[in-house]
């Protein structure tokens, strides 16, 4: 039986994306990461392609592919939702500090793991794995937190959108390190920021004073394929192109603080809005179709026997701990007491992946197993699920007592006058 032809593909790549809508469904009800039944999902494509002899399909381009506009959407995704206002500005911070400095501590505990306990490894190669393990996904992250409170909601699409865009940065910046006449060192790169946030400012602007002239039907796409390009061009020119995408976010989810004075007599806010309403809602459907697919091949190209490697299990086992750990702490400090289930919200995912195929081949060590990634990918996941099925069985038992003690004021009544006698 032919597995790849073209009615084949349409019923697969259909029943995929139908699939993937009822696992959203069941997520929302269980608490398990769709991610997670996606991934489950490739692994059992696996099994069919391989009883179809198919398993030699080279799927490794289109997960690259994926995972770019895949990151980007997200990060769009994310950005449409962020209000930029004084009260905020405390919240900002507080889960800026929380990713940077979790990003960071996570790294170099990852590092000391993966440098006593694989003999090949040598303390540069150990940065360059340990970064994309010690990322948070904003993939699988933000979907799993709409059932949270508001301020908790918040604080995780800041923190994962923050985690991302550092650990990118982080690990570009350490690729760097690997060639010494590209260095530009700490002031070249803090240089590169600068220039890349100028960049997007400009560019934001100019996008949506463009586009809001428009007057065709058909741009929303056209304006994707903009974003894209820029994304791509910053990449070519070294910059921290994730910027770019965060940045045009924000600026069109808060028109009205970055147009003001002058520049509001340039806008049509109406027009405005509307793009921005409806991108907000092609963001969500690509990012969504993108997430299926690029977690699905995932599940297609790893290797389920790596997992039953001891070394595997123990690493594994040791960068939990350490994760959760340093997450304990610095929530303690930065947000005090109520750290539930803020702290075992931590999966690594889409950037995980992407970047731990993106590292270059110099500093590859073969002795590296990537069962260790499909370990804590999927550890970190069920322990987050675990954790979110505990705040709602909690949310669930505090409001049946409170309801409770309300039926019972309103039961009570005064004694009449005759009852007292």
């Amino acid at each position: 039986m032919e597995i790849i032809s073209s009615y084949n593909l349409i019923i697969e790549v259909s029943v995929i994306i139908i699939l993937s809508f009822l696992f959203n469904g069941l997520s929302k009800k269980t608490n398990i990461p769709a991610v997670l039944m996606l991934i489950v999902l490739g692994v059992g494509l696996q099994y069919i392609l391989k009883h179809f002899n198919a398993e030699s399909l080279n799927f490794f381009p289109i997960l690259e592919v994926l995972g770019i506009v895949g990151l980007i959407m997200i990060v769009l995704e994310a950005a449409l939702e962020l209000e930029l206002k004084r009260d905020k500005l405390i919240p900002i911070l507080k889960s800026f500090g929380v990713a940077l400095i979790g990003l960071i501590l996570s790294t170099w505990a990852v590092v000391l793991i993966l440098y006593n306990f694989i003999p090949e490894m040598t303390m540069q190669s150990a940065w360059l794995y340990a970064t994309p393990l010690s990322i948070l996904s904003s993939a699988i992250i933000i979907p799993s937190v709409t059932g949270l409170n508001a301020g908790k909601k918040e604080f995780h699409i800041y923190e994962s959108t923050f985690s991302d865009i550092m650990g990118i940065m982080m690990f570009y910046f350490l690729t760097g390190k690997l060639n010494p006449a590209e260095d530009s060192g700490v002031t070249g790169f803090a240089g590169n920021i600068v220039l890349t946030i100028i960049i997007s400012l400009i560019a934001s602007y100019a996008i949506i004073l463009i586009f809001q002239r428009i007057k065709s039907q058909v741009k929303l796409f056209l304006l994707i394929a903009v974003l894209l390009l820029l994304y791509a061009l910053g990449k070519k020119m070294h910059l921290s192109s994730l910027i770019i995408i965060l940045i045009f976010g924000l600026v069109i989810a808060n028109m009205k603080l970055f147009f003001k004075g002058k520049l509001s007599k340039l806008i049509d806010f109406e027009k405005a809005h509307h793009i921005y309403h409806e991108l907000h809602t092609i963001t969500a459907e690509t990012a969504f179709v993108v997430r299926t697919f690029f977690f699905v091949i995932f599940g297609l190209s790893i290797a389920v026997s790596s997992l039953l490697s001891l070394n595997v299990t123990i690493i594994s086992f040791l960068i939990l701990i350490s994760i959760y750990a340093i997450r304990f702490i610095i929530l303690r400090i930065f947000v005090g007491k109520d750290i539930l289930p803020q702290l075992f919200i931590a999966p690594r995912g889409l950037i995980t992946v992407l970047l731990f195929y993106s590292i270059p081949a110099e500093a590859q060590i073969a002795g590296f197993e990537p069962g260790i990634l499909l370990c804590v990918i999927i550890g970190t996941s069920l322990i987050m699920t675990a954790a979110m099925i505990y705040d709602k069985y909690r949310n669930s038992i505090a409001i049946s007592i409170a309801s409770g003690r309300k039926v019972e004021s309103v039961k009570w009544k005064a004694p009449s006058i005759d009852e007292v006698k």
